[in-house]
C-alpha cells in the first residue's frame, strides 16, 4: 500500500510593511525578499550605517522602486508622519546600532538609540492599529552562556556589552508591551552573527570606516585595504584558542522575517521568540581557513588581546524556528564567505 502524504500550505496575505533601518545590511536584504515574496515595504532609514546607492541596487535586483523616507526613528513626529501616509500593515524594526565593542566605549549612544527608537514606534503602533511586528534581537541577549548550544529557553545572563543589554531591555520592553496590547502580534528573531552578500554581489555590509564585525575586515584584509587582521584574543578555551560564533548567511537570515510575518497571520498568541541561525559554531580561524580557501585569497592576521565585551562560545540551537516557521539556512559558510568577497571586489572596481 502506498501512502500519499499531502501538505496543506496555509495562504496569507500581502503586506505592505514599514522596514525600519531598510538601506542597512540585514534591512536591505530583507526588503529584497519582502518584495520577491509580494509584499510591499516602505522603508525608513537616515543613512548613519548606511549609503544611498542602495536603494538603486534593491532596485536592480527586484525590478522594483522601494518607497523611501529619510527620517530618523528618533524623531516622533517624522515616524508618525510616515505611519500616517503609508498605514502599513506590519512593521519590522532594524534601526540600531550594532557593533560590541563600540558599545563598550559609547554605551549612552547605543542606549539613546537602540531602545529610543524602539519606544517611538511602540508609541505609534496601537495607534494606527499595526498588527504585526517582528523585532531585530540578538544572541548576545544570552550573555555568556553556560550551556550551549542555546535554546530559546536558555537563561538570559548578564550582558556581555551595553549593546547585548539594549536587546534584552528591548525584548523585555515588548514583553511588557504585550500584555496590554494583545492585538499586536510580535516575534523576536535572535540573530547569530550574519554575514556574506546577496548572491549577485549587488548589496551587501558597508561599514563606516575601520570594520567592527570579521568578515568585512576579512574581505578588505583579502583586498589590500587593511594591512592585517588582528584576532582578538587566541587563548580562549576552544579547539584553536578563538572565539566560537554561528555564522548565519544574511540572505537566510532576510528569509525568516518574511516567514515571520507569514507565521503572525496565522499562529494564535501574541509573542513569540526564535534563535535564528545555522546550529553550527565556527572558530574565527576556522572563518579565516574557509574564507581563503572559498576566495583562493590569503588573509595575514596576527592574535591580538581579548576584546571586552566578548562571549567564548555561542551558537544555536534552531529547531524552534526550523519546526515552526518552516525555515532553515540554505547557504554553507563558504558560500557566505565567497558571497561577501564578490561584494568586496564590486566596491574595489
Amino acid at each position: 500500500m502506498i501512502k500519499i502524504r499531502i501538505r496543506f500550505e496555509v495562504q496569507t496575505e500581502r503586506m505592505k510593511i514599514l522596514v525600519t533601518g531598510g538601506v542597512g545590511f540585514i534591512g536591505s536584504h530583507t526588503v529584497v525578499e519582502l518584495f520577491n515574496n509580494g509584499d510591499i515595504p516602505i522603508i525608513i532609514d537616515d543613512f548613519r550605517n548606511s549609503e544611498p546607492f542602495i536603494l538603486d541596487r534593491i532596485k536592480e535586483i527586484t525590478g522594483n522602486t522601494p518607497v523611501f523616507y529619510n527620517v530618523d526613528c528618533l524623531d516622533l513626529k517624522g515616524l508618525e508622519d510616515v505611519f500616517e501616509k503609508e498605514k502599513p500593515e506590519g512593521v519590522v524594526h532594524f534601526a540600531a546600532y550594532k557593533a560590541v565593542g563600540e558599545s563598550v566605549e559609547k554605551p549612552v549612544m547605543y542606549y539613546e538609540n537602540n531602545i529610543g527608537t524602539l519606544v517611538n514606534l511602540l508609541k505609534l503602533v496601537p495607534k494606527h492599529n499595526i498588527n504585526y511586528f517582528v523585532f531585530s534581537s540578538s544572541c548576545t541577549v544570552y550573555g555568556d552562556p553556560e550551556v550551549i548550544p542555546v535554546t530559546e529557553q536558555s537563561p538570559i545572563q548578564e550582558a556581555s556589552s551595553p549593546y547585548g543589554y539594549t536587546k534584552q531591555v528591548c525584548e523585555k520592553i515588548l514583553q511588557d508591551f504585550c500584555k496590554v496590547n494583545q492585538s499586536v502580534k510580535i516575534v523576536l528573531l535572535r540573530y547569530f552573527n550574519p554575514i556574506g552578500a546577496h548572491p549577485s554581489g549587488l548589496i551587501g555590509e558597508l561599514p563606516n570606516g575601520i570594520p567592527n564585525n570579521l568578515v568585512p575586515y576579512v574581505a578588505q584584509t583579502a583586498a589590500g585595504k587593511r594591512d592585517q587582521l588582528t584576532i582578538n584574543g587566541g587563548d580562549y578555551s576552544t579547539s584553536d584558542g578563538t572565539c566560537i560564533r554561528d555564522y548565519i548567511h544574511v540572505s537566510d537570515l532576510a528569509d525568516a522575517h518574511v516567514k515571520a510575518f507569514a507565521f503572525l497571520q496565522k499562529e494564535i498568541g501574541n509573542l513569540h521568540i526564535f534563535n535564528v541561525g545555522t546550529g553550527t559554531g565556527s572558530t574565527v580561524l576556522e572563518v579565516v581557513s574557509a574564507f581563503e580557501k572559498a576566495t583562493k585569497t590569503r588573509v595575514k592576521y596576527v592574535i591580538g588581546p581579548r576584546r571586552e565585551g566578548d562571549a567564548v562560545s555561542v551558537f544555536a540551537d534552531n529547531s524552534k524556528i526550523v519546526n515552526e516557521l518552516n525555515w532553515g539556512p540554505k547557504f554553507s559558510l563558504e558560500e557566505a564567505l565567497s558571497h561577501a568577497w564578490k561584494w568586496q571586489q564590486s566596491l574595489s572596481d
